[in-house]
């Protein structure tokens, strides 16, 4: 039995938004009805940077990812975001595949927003707030405009100059550089920083506004100063994870924020087991941890594509 071994290029020419879409939303379903099973992400922490180890199993398909974030790797030319992942036959525990997880985590991390924002955001949001202009602006973009018309995106960066590349890459879409505050100001706010000192204020929302907070994934991160979440009605992917490493992390260990709070799971909307938005003036917050069920379920798509297309090196795994 071959081990497909799959580089960044390979994946990059092999997935894309539509498909990741479709086996997230279907992850995060069979996650909520107990057909997917996924233990907490274990964290490594070292002196510049962290590691994760995020298992998981979905219909058909188990693996692991096993992806860093060193923040100081773009002074040594390198992604400060890495991953791999080693899919596996759940059969008999075969490695099938060890393909690269950058790609994969930046897609699913959008479409798991993008999705989220099609269940709680209003139906007719115009504009879209990106707080944070690298990579991840980039697939919270594609995601939303497979579901949303945006007149305006309004984009936000400390560096000007990553704001300005981010509008250069899109330059057939309206996309506008503001301040923090008027892009905060959008109908669905994305934030997409490492920060660990919230910056997003209540009085900077609209009635109706949809926030994906993103940039929290790790104990201590945090974005939404304590009002916004305690205005909002707030869905996590995980419940654990989002009460130990999310963005409600701070906010539970300090007893700002009760996890009898949390409206519900993605999962739950995405399965119609509990509604999304239900009125138009209400403050909505999805805090997105990243679920190793999403890398799984886009790492079974892209092993099937690269099969029938011949993609990739096969080596047996277990003989060479």
């Amino acid at each position: 039995m071959p081990t497909l071994i799959l580089t960044r290029q390979d994946v990059s020419r092999l997935i894309t938004m539509p498909e990741t879409l479709k086996a997230v939303e279907r992850a995060f379903t069979d996650y909520a009805t107990g057909q997917a099973s996924m233990p907490p992400k274990a964290y490594l922490t070292l002196e510049k940077g962290d590691f994760r180890a995020m298992p998981a199993a979905v219909p058909g398909a188990a693996g692991v990812k096993w992806i860093n974030v060193h923040m100081g790797n773009t002074d040594k030319g390198l992604p400060s975001i890495m991953g791999i992942i080693i899919y596996s036959d759940p059969d008999t525990g075969y490695p099938l595949a060890i393909m690269d997880g950058t790609e994969i985590t930046a897609y699913r991390t959008g479409a798991a927003a993008a999705i989220a924002s099609k269940h709680l955001a209003r139906k007719e949001a115009l504009s879209l707030g990106l707080i944070g202009a690298g990579n991840q602006a980039d697939t919270q973009l594609i995601a939303h405009l497979e579901y949303f018309r945006f007149e305006e995106i309004r984009v936000y960066d400390r560096s000007t100059e990553a704001a300005t590349k981010f509008r250069e890459r899109f330059a057939g879409n309206p996309v506008r550089i503001t301040s923090l505050a008027e892009a905060c100001g959008a109908d669905i706010v994305c934030t997409l920083t490492p920060s660990r000192a919230p910056f997003l204020k209540r009085q900077w929302l609209k009635p109706g506004t949809h926030i994906n907070a993103i940039g929290a994934d790790a104990p201590g991160k945090q974005e939404l100063e304590p009002d916004v979440l305690e205005a909002a009605t707030v869905v996590v992917d995980d419940i654990y994870q989002s009460t130990h490493a999310g963005e409600l992390n701070v906010l539970i260990s300090t007893g700002l924020f009760s996890e009898k709070q949390i409206y519900g799971t993605l999962g739950e909307l995405t399965s119609g087991r509990k509604p999304g938005r239900t009125t138009d003036d209400a403050i909505t917050v999805f805090d997105s941890t990243g679920l190793a069920i999403q890398d799984i379920a886009c790492a079974r798509f892209i092993y099937e594509k690269a099969l029938a297309q011949g993609a990739g090196h096969q080596f047996d795994f277990i003989r060479e």
